[in-house]
């Protein structure tokens, strides 16, 4: 139960991609600013179904899943949520339940799954404070608690560490890797040496393009990094290190 591309494209940001994901794993979507990277994983996650070409998932294509039965499987995590309203943290978190719901969801079901998710994420200190309260990074984790709510097989994220200190966007990365011990985990990021100490697959997009695909030490390269990203680097034991001019 995965991802199958073949000639995957949209009218804008991504051309005749073509591959396969696993069924669990960490997969990190790289590439420079415009590269794609969004389109594609917008694409994954059933929210834009014109594309061109295929794109199945369970064997059947992802425009042709009704949303609720996609809901239960995949869960989205976006780069920013915007809540309006007075909804505490811990009201958020179950909001992620809404596929599981046929109205109010509050079972003990709901209430199990939205504590696991706060304890996962280390979002229960402030499950009772205002969302719109909270720190960027707090913001965060608190979406991820209601992404994994949801009970997805499959976890997509667009930049999942955007706004998280140094401390959190290792734990988050940490977290994701083991999480990806069950679940299919794709993550796009700009941070290559994220993605090299915990994908064990990338996909390398370049101008719409996919550049290379495989397992992140094989395909992250000093070579596909200068020619992609455009910059000198060094790659040594699972770490990159950009060469800039004097």
């Amino acid at each position: 139960m995965s991802f199958h591309a073949k000639d995957l494209g949209f009218n804008y940001g991504l051309a005749e991609a073509t591959f396969a994901l696993p069924s669990t794993g960490l997969v990190a979507v790289v590439g420079p600013n415009g590269a794609g990277k969004s389109t594609l994983i917008s694409i994954l996650a059933g929210l834009r179904r014109s594309y061109t070409g295929s794109c199945l998932y369970d064997g059947k294509e992802i425009r042709d899943w009704r949303r609720h039965d996609f809901a239960r499987q995949v869960a989205f995590l976006p780069q920013f949520l915007r809540v309006e309203f007075p909804f505490t943290a811990e009201q958020v978190v179950f909001m992620g339940r809404t596929p599981h719901s046929n109205g109010w969801y509050d079972s003990p079901e709901d209430r199990t799954e939205v504590d696991r998710a706060l304890e996962i994420t280390d979002a229960d200190a402030f499950r009772n404070r205002d969302f719109r309260s909270l720190s960027g990074g707090e913001r965060q984790r608190v979406i991820l608690a209601s992404a994994l709510a949801q009970e997805p097989k499959v976890l997509l994220l667009d930049e999942p560490a955007t706004f998280l200190d140094l401390q959190h966007q290792v734990a988050m990365y940490r977290l994701l890797a083991t999480l990806a011990g069950q679940l299919l985990v794709v993550a796009v990021t700009h941070d290559l040496n994220l993605a090299l100490r915990y994908a064990h697959h990338v996909l390398v997009l370049d101008q719409g393009r996919l550049a290379a695909v495989g397992a992140a030490h094989a395909v992250l390269t000093a070579e596909l990094i200068t020619r992609v990203f455009q910059v000198q680097a060094t790659v040594n034991a699972g770490w990159l290190k950009v060469e800039y001019d004097a």
